[in-house]
């Protein structure tokens, strides 16, 4: 099978796309015939080895997981002896690793049935964003319907499934984004939309319940400003998602909770299978839609990680891993 594989950290060109045995599902697993899978912050801190703290799970001086690829979306081709709640055939998508190949094992807990309302473009965008989004809003901010949310980089492939999901769970929503994904964030049900090249949150006067900060780019002292007393800052990422800007984040956050009183927090999410189920039950009724930026193609996957790591993705970049005309997926526009 044809697959994405490195066997040293750097840039994009590291990657490269050749020929590997097709693995073979243990008792617990399944086999995906892969259709589509998505790109995250996640992928280019691996193939870099950036930061250093990465490195203690991947390998100090070259990666021991040659594969890189999370969120996945396609067929069962066939299921381990102790596997009960699929069969060869199903629509399915999750987590698992090395997504970006033509086939991939991964455990029955990792995926759930495609709701047949989205593509498999459209499912393989949700898993890690998703889990992300609701990890954040419901359990480190504890959100309450009626609160004000603001979502600084509403229009990002964490960002957009942010704005929905602070909808479904009742919040007025503020989204924070450029001039060109304004329309876009209102679209997906943004009460209110701020043009951050023209304008500052922070300064406006306006205070918030919860701020999901999936970019960055101020100051904590600025962050409290645009906080009501009781509020919460939720870190995301850094700019562009950066898992360093977490870890940084997260020192300068307990320092200045510790001073000031405020909640600052900060989130690296878990997948797990109940919070899977919940996502699944959100996108199949509704009330949250992935929204994508661009596709590109197996072979093409160097062009897609630089894409995310330039920090200017709006929703999330697939890779599709077959031609498929029934399901074509909606493109952000």
């Amino acid at each position: 099978m044809k697959a994405i594989v490195y066997q040293k950290y750097g840039s994009p060109d590291v990657l490269k796309y050749e020929e590997i045995e097709k693995p073979t599902a243990g008792d617990d697993e399944v086999l995906i015939k892969i259709h589509a899978a998505s790109v995250n912050p996640l992928d280019y801190h691996f193939m870099r080895g950036t930061p250093f703290a990465v490195r203690l799970f991947s390998g100090l001086h070259k990666p021991k997981i040659t594969r890189l690829g999370r969120d996945v979306a396609g067929l069962v081709e066939t299921v381990g002896k102790k596997v009960t709640q699929f069969k060869p055939g199903d629509a399915v998508y999750g987590t698992c690793r090395g997504a970006f190949a033509e086939y991939a094992c991964t455990s029955e807990s990792s995926v759930v049935i495609k709701p047949n309302n989205v593509t498999f473009e459209q499912a393989a965008a949700v898993p890690i964003a998703a889990f992300t989004s609701l990890q954040a809003l419901r359990d480190k901010g504890q959100i309450q319907h009626g609160q004000n949310v603001l979502i600084n980089g509403a229009a990002g492939g964490v960002g957009t499934f942010a704005v929905q999901m602070a909808k479904s769970f009742g919040a007025h929503v503020t989204g924070v984004c450029s001039t060109r994904n304004m329309e876009m964030v209102r679209s997906i049900g943004a009460d209110n939309v701020i043009d951050y090249t023209k304008v500052n949150f922070t300064k406006t006067g306006q205070r918030y319940d919860m701020i999901f900060d999936c970019y960055a780019n101020q100051s904590l002292l600025a962050y409290r400003r645009a906080l009501k007393e009781n509020g919460k800052h939720i870190t995301v990422g850094g700019p562009g998602g950066s898992l360093i800007g977490i870890i940084a984040g997260s020192i300068s956050a307990l320092v200045l909770s510790l001073l000031l009183g405020k909640k600052f927090l900060s989130l690296l999410a878990r997948t797990n299978p109940k919070d899977l189920m919940i996502i699944n039950e959100l996108i199949a009724d509704g009330k949250v839609t992935p929204v994508i930026d661009r596709n590109y193609g197996l072979s093409e996957v160097r062009e897609a990680i630089q894409h995310v790591e330039e920090g200017h993705a709006r929703g999330k970049v697939i890779i599709t891993v077959e031609d498929n005309s029934i399901n074509k997926m909606r493109v952000a526009k």
